[in-house]
């Protein structure tokens, strides 16, 4: 019997709500870090900096953090790394504000930013289950992908419109919006979690291994973070190959951002179908479908004569990356007991986000040594590698029931 709404669940509409703010702030700062380094030193290696700062955590951290919020109430780290993101970006704004901003403030700033994302990211995985019931799970994540999709296409935009009026504006609305999902997050009411003793180092790099060991054991979930790793990789390169394809193809900065508009635009339509495709069919036909729809499409990027026409081609593609994500961490829920969930998903995070800067780095490399349109073929080798290995691969064809979270047992 199915519950009602996801609406009328209270604590959902508050993480839901918390979190959209968080995103659309961050997407904001991700583009208003490297302008501000830019146009204080001018040097585009130091604005990398910038980048690289706040996106190290993701490669120290995840593990970790992990181990910790398996041990630690899921809803209290999120409240203070909702606190520590609010001090880090204010305290930056009131430095620009002040003009008294240095190198060395900005980069600890985006550090700290990023340390308190990943604790705040984990958690928040973690704790989806403990708020919504088994048989709603499936439109939840479909609804925060409509969320990171929203926040994607509105977010840099509205961060590179602020930082034009004033270098303070986005660094100020980001802190902001965290004191908003603070607030959200402060009136979730869940049963708290009992913490642990706090654990020794020797201690929680066991967890982390009890963590990967579970996983590897796990052929779906081995498979399918393996696959997501490469998806992202894919598409970050591809993105690249992209905007270098738009500009020989005579479209200016407007272009070339309507091009990346409609990837984002994909995106949500995607988001919005995704719910509705658990009840009409199997996980395993949705995940292949979308693969094949990528290696199909992907070649056609090397065929487009005008803006136009990559625009609506990396739309058609975007519109599949919320079906797949929203089946593979559907279920992945669905497998992973419950006082894993900290430590397996970080490890996911690790991996697939870990993929996105190689994924610059790979495109850079084709690009500089292929002409754009061979950067792209070599990229659709890859996509039609996914959907072979979707297709053929033994633990990607476990079928399972219908999207949700049954009881778990510790394994």
């Amino acid at each position: 019997m199915r519950t009602g709404s996801l609406w009328r669940n209270r604590n959902f509409v508050l993480l839901w709500t918390g979190q959209t703010f968080s995103e659309i702030g961050t997407r904001m700062t991700s583009v208003a870090f490297p302008l501000l380094v830019l146009s204080l030193t001018g040097s585009p290696a130091r604005a990398g900096l910038a980048g690289f700062a706040a996106t190290l955590p993701y490669f120290l951290l995840y593990l970790p953090a992990g181990a910790l919020v398996d041990r630690w109430d899921r809803r209290r780290v999120m409240i203070f790394a909702e606190i520590g993101q609010f001090a880090a970006l204010g305290g930056l704004a009131v430095a620009l504000v002040l003009h008294a901003v240095t190198l060395p403030h900005i980069l600890a700033a985006a550090f700290v930013s990023g340390s308190c994302f990943v604790f705040c990211s984990v958690a928040q995985r973690a704790l989806l289950p403990a708020i919504v019931p088994a048989e709603r799970l499936t439109e939840a994540l479909a609804r925060q992908e409509t969320k990171s999709r929203s926040a994607a296409l509105t977010g840099s935009p509205l961060g590179g419109l602020l930082f034009g009026v004033a270098h303070s504006l986005p660094f100020l609305a980001d802190a902001a919006s965290y004191l908003i999902s603070l607030g959200t997050v402060l009136g979730i009411r869940t049963e708290p979690r009992r913490p642990s003793a706090p654990p020794r180092l020797r201690d929680l790099a066991g967890e982390i291994r009890t963590g990967l060991r579970w996983l590897w054991h796990e052929p779906f979930v081995r498979t399918s973070v393996v696959l997501s790793s490469a998806v992202n990789l894919m598409f970050q390169a591809l993105i690249l190959a992209l905007i270098v394809l738009s500009r020989d193809l005579g479209a200016g900065s407007a272009g070339t951002g309507l091009v990346l508009g409609c990837f984002g635009a994909g995106g949500l339509l995607g988001a919005l179908i995704a719910p509705h495709l658990p009840a009409l069919f199997s996980s395993r036909t949705v995940a292949i479908t979308v693969a094949w729809i990528w290696a199909t499409t992907a070649p056609l990027l090397a065929l487009a004569t005008s803006p136009y026409e990559l625009a609506a081609i990396i739309a058609c593609m975007a519109i599949a990356g919320p079906l797949w994500n929203v089946v593979v961490v559907g279920y992945q829920y669905q497998v992973i007991p419950d006082h894993l969930l900290g430590r397996v998903k970080s490890v996911v995070l690790l991996t697939s986000w870990g993929s996105m800067p190689l994924g610059q780095l790979l495109g850079g490399y084709l690009l500089s040594a292929t002409a754009p349109r061979t950067t792209v073929l070599l990229l659709s080798l890859l996509t039609l590698a996914i959907a072979l290995t979707t297709t053929l691969n033994r633990s990607m064809r476990m079928q399972g029931p219908t999207i949700g979270r049954p009881g778990l047992q510790p394994q």
